[in-house]
């Protein structure tokens, strides 16, 4: 897109699916930051409730307000990637969603709490949160219906989803249900809010840029791999500045926490993403969907290692297998759905990654054994840090030539 002096009124008739060089703005970076914030709020809970030993409380709160956080922002950077306008108005109806991104984040602290505690769920403030987002978002697929007469079908469709969903929303919150029952009435609005989006596109594919697409997924990746690192930083910042001060275990914790992030991120870009991407257009909503199972193990494993720092200023009420856990059950997930999701996005079954899956698998049942008799937890977690290196090492030699033949294949 050239550039422009000011940012006046545009149609929203649609970017250039081809579009050469197409990359994330400096606005979709500063929307993301918003998401920064609420990825940080949901693991200092889940690290809170862990350490206290609520653990299942704090797993449900926060697999509630990752797919809430995550969801917020695939709504927001498909639609970007697809009519990213740039002007006045785009400009701040991102303004607006950013804003509902952060009353969502205010939210989810009693919304943890009412899982614990009460027995009603307490999401008022979050479902506040996604009204104030949806009513900029839908005001810019009105705009699409209106200005792209080829995707109004889709643009309907999307509008009529979203509003069906938010109302369900909102009237869960008036109705006051029992947890129980709130939670099956949610699995219904959940449904309609994954359905929805294949519905729209069945009509009319709107014209998302696949590389730009692989490239928000990414960033957001990096993103959420930022704040592990600043979740253990912090974390460990409250122990060395104490009474303690710097210990053996706060020095090996704090590279765990960096190694785990650096490790996480070198598998996941080990990948090229956008390429099957843009030839297999149709598997748009297994890449979309399929991240949900990386962005929130990420998040967890964050939450993890602040437990890990709780545990040495000794402030945490369960084991230490359970705490080594915390952190080796998110990275198992995430390893995993790397290869879930290359294996259905490029559907190849290598059996170079059966082995490479046995090698990670080996070293997370070590880790957790190694607890199990009492080796320390700093010294688990360094454990740990091997089992991105069981793909690094394994795509750095022999499976770059795999992943080039699978996308000539395609």
């Amino acid at each position: 897109m050239s550039q422009q002096v000011a940012h006046r009124r545009r149609r929203f008739s649609g970017r250039d699916p081809e579009e050469d060089h197409r990359a994330s703005t400096p606005l979709e970076l500063l929307y993301d930051l918003t998401i920064v914030v609420a990825f940080g709020t949901a693991a200092d809970e889940l690290a809170h409730f862990i350490a206290e030993g609520h653990a299942w409380a704090g797993i449900g709160g926060f697999v509630f307000a990752c797919f809430a956080v995550i969801w917020a922002w695939v709504n927001y950077s498909w639609f970007a990637s697809a009519y990213d306008t740039d002007d006045w108005l785009f400009r701040l109806a991102t303004f607006v969603q950013m804003v509902g991104v952060i009353v969502l984040s205010l939210g989810l602290p009693q919304m943890f709490e009412s899982i614990d505690h009460g027995d009603t769920l307490d999401n008022g403030v979050m479902v506040a949160g996604y009204v104030v987002m949806r009513v900029a978002l839908v005001f810019l697929w009105w705009q699409v219906s209106r200005n792209d007469p080829v995707r109004a079908p889709a643009a309907r469709s999307y509008m009529t989803t979203i509003g069906i969903a938010q109302a369900g929303w909102v009237a869960l919150v008036f109705l006051d249900l029992p947890i129980a029952t709130t939670f099956v009435a949610m699995s219904a609005l959940l449904a309609l809010e994954v359905v929805g989006p294949f519905l729209a596109e069945r009509k009319a594919q709107t014209p998302w840029h696949a590389e730009h697409i692989a490239e928000r997924y990414g960033l957001l990746v990096i993103i959420t791999l930022g704040e592990v690192i600043i979740g253990t930083v912090a974390a460990l910042n409250a122990l060395v500045h104490g009474e303690a001060g710097w210990t053996l275990d706060a020095a090996l914790l704090a590279v765990a926490g960096v190694g785990l992030a650096f490790g996480c991120w070198w598998v996941y870009f080990a990948l090229p993403w956008g390429e099957p991407l843009a030839r297999l257009r149709q598997r748009m909503f297994v890449f979309g969907y399929g991240h949900f199972l990386i962005f929130a193990p990420l998040a967890a494993m964050g939450a993890g290692l602040h437990v890990a720092a709780f545990a040495l200023e000794g402030e945490v009420e369960i084991s230490e297998t359970a705490i080594v856990l915390s952190v080796t059950i998110p990275v198992g997930i995430f390893i995993l759905a790397i290869y879930g999701l290359y294996s259905v996005l490029l559907r190849e079954h290598d059996a170079l990654h059966l082995g490479l899956l046995a090698g990670s698998a080996a070293l997370l049942v070590l880790t957790v054994a190694l607890a199990a008799v009492g080796v320390s937890v700093a010294i688990c977690l360094l454990v740990l840090t091997l089992v991105p290196a069981v793909t690094i090492l394994g795509y750095e030699t022999v499976g770059h030539r795999h992943v080039a033949r699978a996308l000539q294949r395609l």
